[in-house]
């Protein structure tokens, strides 16, 4: 199951307060709390708690571990049962593999173990599903802190990094590195890099502060400075682009040029040519998803390792002037394949559950992509649009989505047939309640001490790590300016002039 942040009460993170009753028709009904107005994005200790990390490879893990998904009953689920909802929209996994769940008692409903799962929802229920959590590697490079003041947190954030828990991260993203190794809490975000761009990245330590930066941001008076590696010689002249982007698929976290898309504007001007590629200098002046990226490929100069815009998917001329050749639904089959054979689907943040629910959301036809049942996509945070961009950012928020979804095709892969899961078996259901009240499990390089969930696909299945090398793509965020601030970062190793790959 793809991992989402939850939904509903609280903070989202599980931690649900109890939902008062209201009677309504003649019946105690669940009313949801009204939601809360955090100050900042707020993580405590009993959420740092819930695993910790380990370094190997030059990569930062996290050490699988037990979450709590949270959601109230959507109104399209009244009157159905569980059974036909986890069937007909919460395919990730066979029906087994639910029903063991209830069997085991990690499925709640109005925090009641669930006993049969034919019974039929109603209005606000409130759904609590445990699952067992996994979450992608990181770069292992320290997150470094440039400036921390009264007002603002200055990092240095590595590539490969998310800004904030999103999509199958959680642990492994800078707000949760910067309260767990640093004690820094309640920070505001100003604005967000995409989780491959590597740079400075700013956090408001108060409201006060986050408003007056916010404004600055409105008014265009932030100036962002980019400095990235591209493929060929790029020319010496300054390059202006201003052509108007589309979002492709908020899931995948793909745009291109498109007369239909939004305009954005991007000064290039070139620093060095090393014979075989160049070192640019980028002056975004609105803030759309991938837009420096995008911008490079329709220039016919890609960034040299971009894991989206340098792939032979995007045809000969790797979607030079824009000329692709394909609709979008084949350059999202065509990308995805090219990774999957590569088996650097974790590179792009998704899973294969990602990759075949936004084939279904294509079937209902919504720009904006929607699984079949009409939800939200998840944003990724590869796709999560900057906070100064004008697309907000959205995570979908089910009890389905539990940890990554194993690498696998579920049309054919033995895993989705029901009988790869001998999960009803007593001895099962033993290992499994102990499991559950040590919260902990075998990862999956075998640590010492811990044990297996008997329930989760992901623990069953062996894969590839990334390399850190692969983990790192050429755009870095080298200096924010505003009216009363300025803060860069040091040139990356990469971007300079004598540098050999």
């Amino acid at each position: 199951m793809a991992a989402q942040e939850p939904a509903g009460p609280g903070d989202g993170d599980g931690a649900s307060p109890s939902p008062k009753k209201r009677r309504v028709w003649g019946e105690d009904r669940r009313v949801p709390p009204p939601r809360r107005r955090s100050a900042g994005v707020s993580f405590g200790a009993q959420h740092f708690a819930e695993t910790s990390y380990y370094f190997e490879g030059g990569l930062r893990k996290v050490r699988p571990y037990y979450f709590d998904f949270c959601t109230y009953c959507k109104g399209r689920w009244v009157g159905r049962t569980l059974l036909h909802v986890f069937g007909s929209e919460f395919r990730a996994q066979p029906l087994s593999y639910y029903r063991a769940a209830a069997r085991a008692g990690r499925l709640r409903l109005n925090e009641e173990p669930v006993q049969d799962l034919d019974i039929v929802l109603k209005n606000n229920d409130f759904l609590r599903n445990t699952v067992h959590r996994h979450e992608p590697p990181v770069t292992a490079q320290p997150l470094q802190i440039l400036v921390e003041n009264e007002e603002v947190v200055v990092v240095d954030k590595p590539s490969s990094l998310p800004v904030h828990p999103c999509g199958r991260f959680r642990h492994n993203s800078v707000i949760f590195i910067l309260g767990k190794e640093h004690a820094l809490r309640d920070l505001h975000t100003i604005h967000r890099l995409d989780r491959m761009t590597s740079g400075v990245l700013m956090f408001a330590k108060t409201l006060e502060v986050s408003k007056r930066i916010d404004e600055q941001v409105r008014e265009r008076q932030l100036e962002k400075e980019y400095v990235c590696r591209v493929v060929g010689e790029f020319p010496e002249h300054e390059v202006v682009c201003q052509e108007p982007i589309l979002v492709v698929s908020y899931k995948v976290g793909v745009c291109r040029v498109d007369p239909k898309g939004k305009f954005c504007k991007t000064t290039f001007q070139r620093l060095s040519y090393n014979g075989k590629t160049s070192v640019v200098k980028c002056l975004p002046q609105t803030g759309r998803t991938h837009q420096i990226r995008v911008h490079l490929q329709y220039l016919g100069h890609p960034i040299v390792n971009d894991p989206i815009y340098n792939l032979e998917a995007w045809g000969p001329e790797r979607g030079k002037g824009g000329k692709i050749g394909k609709t979008d639904e084949e350059l999202l089959k065509a990308l995805v394949e090219e990774h999957r054979s590569k088996q650097s689907l974790d590179i792009l943040g998704i899973s294969e559950e990602d990759v075949d629910s936004n084939a279904e959301s294509k079937d209902c036809g919504s720009s904006r992509g929607c699984t079949k049942s009409g939800e939200a996509d998840p944003i990724r945070e590869d796709s999560c649009p900057s906070k100064d961009s004008e697309d907000p950012e959205r995570d979908s928020k089910d009890p389905k989505r539990g940890t990554e979804d194993p690498k696998r095709d579920t049309e054919d892969s033995e895993s989705n047939n029901v009988a790869a899961h001998p999960l009803n078996s007593d001895s099962d259901l033993e290992m499994l309640e102990k499991n559950k009240e040590l919260g902990s499990c075998e990862n999956r390089d075998g640590d010492k001490g811990s044990e297996r969930d008997p329930l989760c696909l992901e623990c069953r299945v062996s894969r590839r790590d990334p390399s850190p090398q692969e983990l790192v793509m050429y755009l870095h965020a080298l200096r924010y300016k505003g009216a009363q601030f300025e803060y860069c970062s040091k040139m990356p190793q990469w971007a300079m002039e004598d540098w050999e790959e």
